[in-house]
């Protein structure tokens, strides 16, 4: 540690100083609230198990943009997102829908957790709804309580970070862009060492071809 330190002084370096992100959860004020099943126990064995669903917002000159994202915890992918200027169950519903079909629809993720906080998007009767129909279980943490969705309050906590490292955005759709081209080199190139040092798209393949060798020994 002391020569990680000595270095940093040497080449007048700093570590970054970590920023609390703004809360944008807003509880809703009906007497429905889900069940927390995950209880902090974050990690999955394989895809469509854990899914965790939170929103955040990019800051424009022509106002905010609004980022729903869904990430699958088996192999850290953003499996479905959705953007716009308003932050409401239609939002959050879209991005789940994106999932769904990027997964390739009920059949394929019937059963999978889908953990997201109490927000008002996400106790609305349009996303519960979609949860139904879709066979998805719904549970949610503690109102107040980050770390009980930390793993994706920390991912949009980096896409917040290195996006407003890229530049200034003047417009909605400029954000828009840049949040997409982002997301999408994420999935592609961004390793993890809980995948082996993998990209999430580079880790599916890996367990899909497992799967499939399983299968053909069985």
């Amino acid at each position: 540690m002391n020569t990680v330190a000595k270095i940093m002084r040497e080449q007048r370096l700093v570590a970054r100083a970590k920023q609390r992100r703004k809360q944008t959860t807003r509880p809703g004020k009906g007497r429905w609230r889900a069940p927390d099943l995950i209880g902090r126990d974050f990690p999955a064995t394989t895809v469509n198990q854990k899914w965790y669903g939170d929103g955040t917002e990019i800051v424009t000159d022509e106002g905010k943009l609004y980022l729903d994202s869904v990430l699958d915890m088996g192999s850290r992918r953003i499996v479905g997102f959705a953007m716009d200027s308003h932050h409401d169950a239609e939002l959050a519903h879209a991005a789940l829908a994106m999932a769904v079909a990027v997964r390739g629809g009920k059949q394929a993720i019937a059963g999978v957790i889908m953990h997201t906080d109490q927000g008002s998007e996400y106790t609305a009767r349009t996303f519960r709804t979609a949860c139904t129909r879709m066979d998805i279980k719904q549970p949610m943490g503690r109102v107040g309580s980050a770390l009980d969705n930390a793993v994706i309050e920390s991912w949009h906590s980096t896409l917040e970070f290195e996006l407003r490292s890229l530049k200034h955005f003047t417009t909605r759709a400029q954000a828009r862009a840049a949040a997409a081209a982002w997301i999408d080199e994420y999935n592609r190139e961004r390793k993890h060492s809980a995948c082996g040092m993998r990209s999430p798209l580079d880790y599916e393949f890996v367990l899909r071809a497992a799967e499939h060798d399983a299968t053909a020994a069985a």
